[in-house]
């Protein structure tokens, strides 16, 4: 791993933090790649049960860097472009089928692909200052890093629409509104706030986390009849669970205290 992805851990929550600050951490070179695999490592790593992920300075991701997008352009590197692309598709589909938990701590500015690695994670959390916008018209392109997926299951079809042909940037109260962030925090707040909401989700069972994440997230493609199937399945899993046992013993438990 190079010094632009950074990884520490907090408890059982993985921090990865894009640390190219002087760009608004812009994706080049290897990142997209080194993200990828920093991923993966926590996804293989037992003690890990939640990742967040921020960028480090004033911003979350400036998406491309299109300095170098255009040097392509004009040198004609069209596979070196398509792998580009190809790239950031294998960051959001590494995050979106990870069996654990993946919150944005959005600090800042998030545009064009940085805005869809946000939208690509289960959770985001942003600051007062952060702002979120689809800015791939802007510079004559189409949203690309899962954004055609995850923006209309997130704020519906028009809005979608008006979002990617506009390339508006939404204030963070904006983005709050239309249930892009699920919680606004104070600037200095937002990855403190996020790695203690990732610590909350960590101490459950992580079957039961993983098997609700992919029942939500595979439920857009599914008829309510594949849903309930999935959910039954699922559920009958869970029930043979230690943890389950273990933690409606305690709610009965202090339940029955209670009363």
């Amino acid at each position: 791993m190079s010094a632009q992805i950074l990884f520490s851990r907090h408890d059982a929550v993985g921090l990865i933090t894009l640390n190219r600050p002087e760009v608004l951490n812009a994706f080049a070179d290897q990142m997209r790649e080194e993200l990828v695999d920093v991923v993966r490592a926590a996804a293989e790593d037992t003690a890990i049960r939640a990742v967040v992920i921020t960028g480090a300075g004033r911003g979350f991701c400036a998406g491309a860097d299109v300095r170098r997008m255009y040097e392509l352009v004009c040198r004609e590197e069209w596979d070196t472009l398509e792998a580009l692309v190809e790239g950031g598709a294998s960051v959001v589909k590494t995050i979106d089928g990870l069996g654990k938990p993946v919150l944005a701590a959005v600090n800042g500015a998030a545009a064009g692909g940085g805005a869809n690695l946000a939208l690509a994670c289960d959770i985001r959390i942003a600051g007062t200052s952060a702002s979120i916008g689809q800015t791939f018209s802007r510079v004559g392109l189409q949203p690309d890093w899962g954004g055609t997926y995850f923006l209309p299951r997130l704020v519906g079809l028009g809005r979608a629409l008006e979002l990617a042909f506009t390339g508006e940037i939404l204030s963070a109260p904006d983005a709050l509104r239309l249930g892009i962030f699920n919680r606004v925090v104070g600037d200095g707040e937002v990855v403190n706030e996020t790695i203690a909401l990732a610590a909350r989700i960590a101490v459950k069972s992580p079957l039961a986390v993983a098997l609700a994440k992919q029942s939500i997230r595979q439920s857009y493609g599914e008829t309510l009849d594949d849903a309930l199937h999935t959910e039954r399945v699922n559920q009958l899993r869970l029930f043979k669970t230690a943890e389950a046992r273990d933690a409606m013993r305690a709610f009965v438990v202090r339940k029955s205290h209670e009363s």
